[in-house]
């Protein structure tokens, strides 16, 4: 497994180790030990998600407020992303700022996401299979949605009109009004 640390350090690119033959591949997605030993990282996932999507679908961006934050690993099974994670830790140096990174059923790369970030990403291809961990169960008094053009943040999608829920479209906050 290769772990790297990305322009906001505590955002994490892990790439795992692949064995691939005439018959295909394996992969260990997911070692706990070997996870904490590369990371310094003490996590307990306790929720497996998965959606499916097709091109153009954006979703996100989300997080969820204290007591109820929730680190994420994330990885595409099928299919590609654009995924993007938001620093909106109070009290962080980068405060507003994003990474994002190509996430695909090809590359097999994984993004680890600590508490207080926001998370979206816009699906590539048809058909795109997106899974991930979380550290805590969904609450959904506690979910923020942050406007995935906001541009105080100014991330570069590459779409001007993504396919959107009613949620993400009608309910999402921008970065001014998540400091008040």
């Amino acid at each position: 497994m290769k772990i790297t640390k990305l322009s906001i350090p505590d955002l994490l690119l892990i790439e795992p180790a692949v064995f691939e033959d005439d018959r295909g591949y394996f992969m260990e997605s997911y070692n706990e030990a070997k996870f904490a030993e590369a990371t310094g990282i003490q996590v307990q996932w306790i929720q497996d998600n998965e959606s499916q999507s097709n091109k153009n679908v954006l979703r996100g961006l989300h997080l969820q407020k204290e007591p109820y934050a929730q680190a994420k690993l994330v990885r595409v099974i099928r299919g590609s992303v654009l995924d993007v994670a938001v620093d909106l830790r109070s009290g962080s140096k980068t405060f507003g700022h994003h990474v994002s990174a190509v996430l695909s059923g090809e590359n097999r790369h994984q993004l680890y996401i600590p508490e207080g970030f926001a998370h979206g990403f816009l699906v590539l291809e048809d058909h795109t299979v997106f899974a991930y961990k979380c550290s805590g169960y969904y609450h959904k008094a506690s979910e923020v949605c942050v406007q995935w053009n906001d541009e105080d943040i100014g991330i570069n999608w590459g779409i001007t009109s993504p396919i959107l829920s009613e949620k993400d479209e009608k309910f999402a906050l921008n970065l001014s009004a998540l400091i008040q």
